[in-house]
């Protein structure tokens, strides 16, 4: 039972993670092809920003959940 919980969870962070990395990557070619006016470029950079530490607060929360199930 546990080995399908620590696939579940697994499953979930990777599916997150691809979200966010998929998020990143339009508003990267949005940028670079510039057919947005420069205040819709400074908000995607913030974007972009709070982006990189979602995806590293769901890896440090799926170490953490990892270490107490195998503990």
């Amino acid at each position: 039972m546990l080995t399908i919980l620590i696939i579940g969870i697994t499953l979930d962070a990777i599916g997150t993670i691809m979200i966010a990395y998929t998020v990143l990557r339009v508003h990267n070619r949005a940028r670079e092809e510039r057919a947005i006016d420069f205040r819709v470029i400074n908000e995607m950079k913030k974007e972009r920003a709070r982006t990189i530490v979602g995806i590293v607060l769901i890896l440090i929360g799926y170490i953490f959940q990892m270490f107490g199930l195998l503990v």
